[in-house]
């Protein structure tokens, strides 16, 4: 019995991810879900959130900075995302600077302020710094 099965992270600008892994680990709509080789087919919505690829003993980190869809079929997984970004490819800087301005906006506290817009860009400027974060240490 394989331990090993093929994942694919595609956004609609490109392939993220091409590779042979032993588990992922998913921000499903209704909670994280893990994959081993073998798994049930299965086709599940993705929320904002890290995706973890163990490969070997260590895990790789994807920010999913957008929602987007998981389909588990016998031969491989398909992770279709809005936006998805490997820890080299995100912009520390501009991810803390987006962080700060939603948590600004929250804290507010004022009709004019479209509280889900700002809720939405808190969650993508953490994941991100939390993939950046994760990749460091290896977990």
């Amino acid at each position: 019995m394989a331990s090993t099965f093929f994942v694919e992270v595609v956004t609609p600008e490109r392939v993220v991810y091409r590779e042979e892994v032993n588990m992922i680990i998913a921000r499903a709509v209704d909670g994280d879900i893990g994959i081993l080789a073998n798994h049930s087919p299965l086709i599940t919505a993705l929320k904002i959130g890290l995706l973890r690829l163990k490969k070997g003993d260590r895990f790789s980190h994807i920010a999913i900075s957008g929602g987007g869809f998981m389909e588990v079929t016998s031969e491989k997984v398909t992770i279709l995302a809005d936006a998805a970004e490997k820890p080299g490819e995100i912009d520390v800087e501009r991810a803390r600077a987006a962080k700060e301005r939603a948590e600004r906006r929250l804290a507010a506290q004022r009709e004019d302020i479209d509280y889900y817009r700002a809720e939405m860009s808190l969650r993508r400027a953490t994941t991100r710094l939390e993939a950046l974060e994760k990749e460091k240490v290896g977990v």
